[in-house]
């Protein structure tokens, strides 16, 4: 016999959404127990937890009236959640492609003339990777006209590991240039222009 599915917290946020889009109704949890199981396979000990779970992001909106909580989300408000962080990555976005593209004149600028060098091909191949970066969340943001909770999230994500990755290789370059202090007497402004580091590299905010 071959064993049940398990299905993940994620894909039963989605089915529960889906099944509030869907029905466009208003709901008790006790209702929202029986349905869910037999129409979307969302297990009944899990129907609570993924529908606070909801509430508590935004996505589900509930009141009391006399002595029964009611829940209800409506297509409408999900669309309007989309837009608001589609609006929000876009900003991002264009933020990051500014200060690239200041970075990337300076460098093209400075590099001019200069020698190919173990530590300058390493940090050529860090700014592919970053621009390799920027081009995957272009092709993100064009997916999110029909793209559901689940997928925004998933890009929220990966803009915070993007900025991340770039702040620590920030940090890496700031590493070897102390190391390089340290070790050869060497002032930052000559090491700046030799490797054709931007002189107001800064961290992503």
């Amino acid at each position: 016999m071959s064993k049940r599915k398990t299905v993940s917290a994620e894909e039963k946020r989605t089915r529960m959404l889906q099944l509030f889009h869907e029905k466009k109704d208003f709901f008790q949890l006790k209702d929202l127990e029986k349905i869910a199981p037999k129409e979307k396979q969302i297990v009944l000990q899990s129907v609570k937890e993924v529908v606070q779970n909801l509430v508590d992001d935004g996505l589900v909106d509930t009141d009391k009236i006399g002595s029964s909580v009611y829940f209800w989300a409506f297509p409408s408000k999900a669309k309007s959640a989309k837009m608001t962080t589609l609006n929000n990555a876009k900003v991002k976005l264009e933020e990051y492609q500014k200060k690239l593209n200041r970075n990337l004149e300076i460098i093209n600028k400075e590099k001019v003339g200069k020698e190919d060098s173990d530590s300058r091909k390493v940090l050529l191949d860090k700014l592919k990777a970053l621009q390799d970066e920027k081009l995957s969340l272009e092709l993100e943001i064009k997916k999110f006209k029909d793209s559901d909770p689940a997928e925004i999230e998933r890009m929220k994500n990966n803009i915070g590991v993007a900025k991340e990755a770039g702040n620590r290789w920030t940090d890496n370059i700031y590493s070897v240039k102390s190391w390089c202090r340290k070790k050869f007497f060497i002032e930052d402004s000559t090491m700046d222009k030799q490797f054709g580091i931007p002189s107001d590299l800064d961290y992503l905010e």
